[in-house]
């Protein structure tokens, strides 16, 4: 089977992890008969400079044939002063692609756990989802504007959009820990109200799921105090960008998280590391592609069902940390070309 994936490299780093990661999917699929296609396309600030915009209308079209996308880190301070910045693409593409649901998970490697912020025993145990709403809230709400007086931002749910990724949220719990986390601040705002009401609506339909509730600030610190205690967490948009990345850090390095966001059933999936560009290091084969790596893992888990082919990166992955191979963000001295390699040293390894 031949699955065609739409290539957004990005900006910053971004080229280069996705250079080495498209290498790493090409070769685990090498022994099966599945092909993956590889198709680049401009998108953010790249765009920017090609064709003037970060979403040009052949990225568009390309993604409507596709059967998932690939997506590089975007932005950097090159476009601060841009008509339209790369993160304006990336909120269209979201929009365009209809992936509501963001799918974050957090998974401590033991190799470079003593990089956490927190004490080793708060990280025993920790593994969990954050399961974040991508297409409402503040950052979709209108109206929206800002002047030299006054900025407004508007916060929006309809029911609809709130069944729609609590459900997700319930069957990702069913085939895990069957715990759910619901995150809002329904004693001060309306549309969290909403929210939590809604849960409760749909947890009748999910009695083998255990739900709780939690405002966001509360979550904010059971995050730091015992990460243990959470398996799925379902939040609306602003609050899962933000405890999301406060997870990461959880783990040693924003380099290590990868994501998945999800639309309607049959519609392609968007992959990418939760990280940011990173201008500072682009081009000095620094960075770091872990995060990359297992978000293609995920698509080939998630999107194309190749399984075993998902866990060939993800086992090459531990393995290369735990034999002492880390980027500069890990402590270490490898080049993202020498993790790489190991990477590829590792499947070839396991394939004999």
């Amino acid at each position: 089977m031949t699955f065609r994936v739409v290539v957004l490299p990005g900006d910053g780093i971004g080229p280069e992890i996705m250079a080495v990661t498209e290498k790493i999917v090409a070769q685990v699929l090498a022994h099966s008969h599945q092909t993956i296609l590889f198709e680049h396309q401009l998108f953010g600030g790249a765009a920017i400079d090609a064709v003037g915009e970060p979403f040009p209308v052949e990225t568009q079209t390309a993604i409507d044939k596709s059967d998932a996308v690939l997506l590089g880190s975007v932005g950097g301070p090159k476009w601060d002063e841009a008509p339209e910045r790369p993160e304006m693409g990336l909120l269209a593409l979201r929009k365009k692609m209809g992936v509501f649901a963001n799918v974050r998970p957090l998974q401590i490697f033991p190799a470079v756990r003593h990089l956490s912020p927190l004490r080793e025993e708060r990280l025993e145990g920790v593994d969990f989802v954050v399961v974040r709403e991508l297409l409402g809230g503040l950052y979709f709400g209108t109206p929206k504007y800002f002047n030299e007086t006054e900025g407004v931002d508007t916060l929006r749910y309809d029911k609809a959009s709130i069944e729609r990724i609590v459900h997700y949220a319930f069957n990702l719990a069913r085939q895990r820990r069957k715990k759910l986390t619901s995150i809002d601040k329904a004693n001060v705002l309306a549309t969290s109200k909403l929210w939590r009401q809604t849960v409760e609506e749909i947890a009748v339909d999910y009695p083998d799921v255990t739900l709780e509730h939690l405002y966001v600030d509360a979550a904010a610190m059971h995050m730091i105090q015992a990460p243990a205690r959470f398996d799925v967490i379902v939040t609306e948009n602003m609050f899962g960008d933000i405890l999301s990345d406060e997870a990461s850090v959880l783990g040693g390095s924003l380099g290590l998280l990868p994501s998945s966001s999800h639309a309607e059933a049959g519609r392609p999936a968007l992959y990418e590391p939760i990280h940011g560009s990173a201008p500072d290091i682009a081009g000095k084969d620094f960075a770091n592609p872990i995060g990359m790596l297992l978000s293609a893992a995920m698509m080939l888990r998630q999107s194309f069902q190749l399984e075993n082919e998902a866990k060939q990166i993800e086992i090459a992955v531990e393995t290369a940390l735990s034999e002492g191979v880390l980027t500069k963000d890990l402590g270490g001295t490898a080049t993202t070309t020498i993790f790489a390699n190991k990477i590829t040293e590792i499947i070839e390894r396991s394939a004999k």
